[in-house]
């Protein structure tokens, strides 16, 4: 019990919403937290539910989703072990403002609201750091929609494509190895906020320039250095 504990604290002081804790706050937190279970392609939660939860992976990824009206889907964000979501769930009660889901089996620590809301009335210095953290997490997803909006779609693509290279599993580690994603075009579409059909077209080009190969649902970077060539 005292190993998982500490297996907890660890990760939790990875996380850029708790990393500011000290080590005692940090046990705090943990001693909240939840371990739960999700296998592949489950939806953990849905945009319009009620909140109360905040989530904390452990392995595996997750996909955010938002989807219009039309029945069109965009994916804000591909999570990797070590990544939080649901947060503001944490200081409100409001709706979820998206939807996810996992891409493969998944572990995750589920924080009540109820119970870390108790826990930041009695440690108010507790809940000023966590504020600050969230402050920079809202003003650096800020900066990536204004710089999204003006890019075109190669750079939106290649964007995608090296956030998710920087994930832990992907990660090329700036060597220029190749690195295989588990990725199809019309995630990649939906990650970088454009249509598939012009993603296949941008990825066609790179592949006869060698900087890529495709394969059947996922995506081989041969090049990943290249990709900088296509962002501003």
């Amino acid at each position: 019990m005292e190993e998982r504990a500490e297996g907890i604290v660890q990760l939790l002081a990875g996380v850029p919403l708790f990393s500011s804790l000290s080590t005692d706050e940090l046990k705090q937190v943990a001693a909240l937290a939840i371990p739960r279970r999700f296998p592949a392609e489950t939806r953990v939660f849905s945009e319009g539910d009620d909140g109360g939860t905040c989530f904390v992976l452990k392995s595996g990824s997750c996909r955010v989703t938002r989807e219009h009206r039309d029945g069109r889907a965009i994916t804000l964000a591909n999570l990797g072990p070590g990544a939080v979501f649901g947060e503001m769930s944490l200081f409100d009660e409001g709706k979820r403002s998206a939807s996810v889901e996992t891409s493969d089996a998944v572990e995750l620590l589920a924080i009540p609201a109820t119970d870390m809301r108790s826990l930041l009335r009695q440690h108010p210095e507790l809940a000023e750091k966590m504020v600050v953290a969230l402050a920079e997490r809202l003003r650096a997803a800020n900066e990536r929609l204004a710089s999204q909006s003006f890019q075109t779609v190669p750079a939106r693509v290649s964007a995608a494509l090296i956030q998710a290279l920087s994930t832990p599993e992907a990660s090329a580690g700036g060597t220029n190895e190749p690195v295989t994603l588990n990725m199809r075009q019309a995630d990649l579409a939906q990650l970088a906020g454009t249509s598939r059909e012009s993603v296949s077209r941008f990825i066609a080009g790179l592949e006869r320039e060698g900087v890529v190969k495709v394969g059947r649902g996922r995506l081989t970077i041969l090049r990943p250095d290249d990709l900088q060539n296509y962002v501003p």
